[in-house]
């Protein structure tokens, strides 16, 4: 066995290598890659002093605090991670603003209030926007392929979303400073 695997304790009970009271071997031992600590991607190269350093990540394996990242965020629209079947955008809409009356065809999405207050409207055409609610902090919009949607802020400070496109939107870095023209 090479130093990258060691031996994993059962996970469903007490037993362990160690243990010369039992009869049998526990069924559930196992030998399974462990990364060491050097291995594994040292978190404080994402971040300086209390930042999140705010970039495309894709498609590497990547863990990040999204409500913090979201937060942080002041560009109407920063790509987080982008891979072959998802993206996650970070965006910042400002006050009175709106993300704009759009439809994606063959993506479904799934929109996260961070920080801030709106209204979500969706419907099946864009001038039958049947379907309307107040959001705010905490509350997750699903968006399936084919509707027509748009959140709009209407609350006194920029409304914190994160957008997850599966699959992905985007190009793969995504940076929009402010909101594209229509």
């Amino acid at each position: 066995m090479n130093n990258t695997h060691r031996m994993q304790p059962c996970p469903y009970c007490d037993y362990n290598q160690d243990n010369d009271y039992r009869t049998y071997p526990c069924p559930y031992f196992y030998d399974r890659y462990v990364p060491f600590i050097d291995e594994m991607e040292d978190s404080s190269r994402l971040m300086g002093k209390d930042q999140i350093v705010l970039k495309d990540y894709g498609p590497q394996p990547f863990v990040v605090n999204i409500n913090e990242a979201a937060k942080q965020n002041n560009n109407y629209r920063t790509g987080l991670w982008t891979g072959k079947n998802l993206q996650v955008t970070l965006m910042s809409i400002k006050v009175g603003d709106d993300i704009g009356l759009e439809v994606h065809p063959n993506i479904d999405q799934f929109i996260r209030i961070e920080d801030g207050q709106g209204i979500v409207k969706m419907g099946n055409s864009k001038d039958k926007l049947d379907f309307q609610a107040n959001v705010s902090d905490d509350f997750a919009i699903m968006i399936p392929a084919g509707t027509w949607h748009n959140v709009i802020n209407t609350g006194n400070k920029p409304l914190k979303v994160y957008s997850i496109y599966a699959p992905p939107q985007h190009p793969h870095g995504v940076v929009h400073v402010t909101k594209p023209a229509e």
